[in-house]
């Protein structure tokens, strides 16, 4: 299973190469999609003229259909706490939602999908690829 992160779906919709080819070239039962990212992507489709912003809300209802839906549950929280509490004594934290992603990522033990690698990396633990490097 491999998690994505909000960013690679965004660049799935733009219609980037490497991130369309290599979504296209995994079965959508294979991909995973955390909650948080869900909603990240929902409420940026929201914030939209209406008539684009339904048409675009649909296009990812159909994407995420066949994908797996990660909840962000009791143990994911037990996750995200230890993260959080271990990044700030380093004094390296990382963003809320990304803090949430992570967690969830990190509890079903899987790698994340995300060009965002700079944040993500900080989490001791967490693998994560960038189909925009590779």
């Amino acid at each position: 299973m491999l998690v994505l992160d909000t960013n690679t779906i965004s660049y799935y919709f733009r219609g980037d190469a490497k991130v369309v080819g290599r979504m296209q070239a995994i079965r959508p039962s294979e991909l995973a999609v955390p909650a948080i990212v869900e909603y990240e992507l929902k409420f940026g489709l929201l914030r939209l003229p209406s008539h684009a912003g339904l048409q675009r809300l649909e296009a990812l209802t159909q994407l995420l259909a066949p994908m797996q839906r990660l909840p962000f549950d009791s143990q994911c929280a037990a996750h995200a706490a230890r993260i959080r509490a271990d990044l700030e004594q380093l004094g390296t934290p990382i963003g809320p939602h990304d803090l949430l992603i992570a967690a969830t990522a990190f509890h079903h033990q899987a790698p994340l999908v995300t060009r965002n690698t700079r944040e993500f990396l900080r989490v001791p633990g967490l693998q994560c690829i960038d189909w925009h490097s590779t």
